[in-house]
Parts: C-alpha cells; structure tokens; sequence
C-alpha cells in the first residue's frame, strides 16, 4: 500500500525509520536511473561512514550488556580477595557509527564522475558534526569541479546549510547545482502538502537531462518495507512541529487512516 501522504511522508523522519528508509532510498534512485542511463551512464550507491559521539540514554542504550558485566564482577568478588571499588567514576564520550548514502552516476566507458545525488541524514545537519564538516568539504570539493551535484532534504529538523536570502519557509528542499551553471543553483521548495515535482538530473553534454520520480522512489521504498502497517498514524508525527496547514493535512490522513483500519 502507497503512503497515505502526497509526497514526504513526515513519519518516516522517526529514528525508529529514517535509517532503513534512508538507506532503502538511496537504492531506489539507483534502480529508477539505470535503465534511463544506459548504456552510456552508470548509477551507484556510494556510503560514507562517520562516527558521531552519544552521550547519556543514548550510550546506555548501546551498552544493553552491561548488567551481564556487572553480575561477573560480582561473581568473581566472591573468589578472591575483597575489591575496591574505583574511587572516581565518570560518563566517557561514546561514538556511534553513522551511514551516510548517496548515488553516484559516472560514464561508463571511462568511470567519470557526472553527477552526485546527495540524500541528507539527521547526521549531516547537525551543525559541527563531523557529518556535517565532511558534507561542507564535499560540497566545496564538488563546487569547484565538473561534477553536477544534487542535494535531497526531506529532513525538517536541524541546521540547512545556507542556501541564498529569500527563501520560502518550506519543510523540505532540493538543490541543483549544475557545474555549467556555477555559481547559480536550482532550488525547489516542497511542501509537505502536495507531490514532489519531477526532477532533472544533468549528465553531460550533449545528452539531455533524465526525470528522478521521488514520489516514486518514496511509494516504493514505502511499499516494499511496510511501513503502512509499521507506522502508528495514531500518534503525532516526529519534531519538529508542524505548519496550521501541514497539521491539517496530517489529521485527515490520520482520519481517513482510521476508517481505512476499522
């Protein structure tokens, strides 16, 4: 079953999620590109692991072992001498490893990189984040090369990276820019109310632009991971909040979610 949602569905930002959707996505715009490509273009899914440190509940979530290590210390307590306890104890920095994914179009006949398809993850906008000092260094590595690139947000929380002045308040963005075209970019608003446009991705000249169908890589990844059954519609979507007009639409959704389940 499709989404209930025109175009982004804001529940699949949920941690509980993004992560599987993220990933699942990215092989999605690969899968839709390649028959469009070929046989002169090629489309991978190209990751990149970070490591971004958790702090508290989270790092005690990581640690679910830690009662196990606790019972054999007491255990071997009773084996020997009388232990002492560590007089300091303090929280240490935990790191979490973090998968970053994009998808990479290059010629087939000689490996060049054409164009790069950047998803953006919670990760890469968290300001400072070594994510978002690695997505900063390939956005300026990209900037000053021939390589198209195209950045995909369909995050609504933490820090966008500056795109110009007057942009509309929109939830999410897509950017383009055309190595052609520098310094002038491409920028769509989506809203969360209606479809996502259809959107063109440049490969070399004189080859014109091929169509990404994101509402048909989202149905997609959607229908072959069930989330129509795995998402609780009952429940608020995740932050940040939602526009008058964008929580509107979610309280139909959720209505007509309802009478779809009883």
């Amino acid at each position: 079953m499709p989404s209930p949602f025109p175009g982004m569905d804001p529940y699949l930002e949920d941690d509980e999620f993004w992560p599987e959707f993220h990933h699942n996505l990215s092989g999605a715009i690969q899968a839709q590109l390649i028959p469009l490509l070929r046989p002169k273009y090629f489309a991978t899914v190209e990751t990149m692991i970070v490591y971004e440190p958790v702090e508290g509940r989270e790092a005690r979530r990581m640690t679910p072992d830690v009662a196990i290590l606790k019972e054999a210390v007491a255990s071997y307590a009773t084996r020997g001498g009388e232990i002492t306890p560590a007089p300091i104890r303090q929280d240490v920095e935990l790191e979490v490893q973090v998968k970053l994914f994009s998808v990479d179009i290059y010629t087939t006949k000689d490996k060049r990189l054409v164009t790069s398809i950047e998803i953006h993850s919670p990760a890469n906008k968290v300001h400072g984040s070594q994510a978002y000092v690695q997505h900063l260094r390939k956005r300026r590595r990209l900037f000053n090369s021939e390589v198209h690139f195209m950045e995909i947000d369909l995050l609504r929380g933490g820090s966008r990276v500056i795109l110009g002045s007057d942009l509309p308040d929109a939830p999410y963005f897509v950017t383009l820019s055309r190595a052609d075209q520098r310094p002038t970019v491409e920028i769509w608003p989506i809203a969360l109310t209606g479809p996502i446009p259809i959107l063109p991705v440049p490969l070399l000249p004189p080859d014109p632009d091929v169509p990404l169908d994101l509402n048909a890589a989202i149905s997609t990844v959607y229908d072959n991971s069930g989330y129509d059954y795995r998402i609780d519609y009952t429940r608020p979507p995740p932050p940040p909040p939602l526009s008058d007009d964008e929580m509107a639409l979610v309280e139909r959704i959720r209505e007509q979610v309802a009478t779809h389940s009883t």
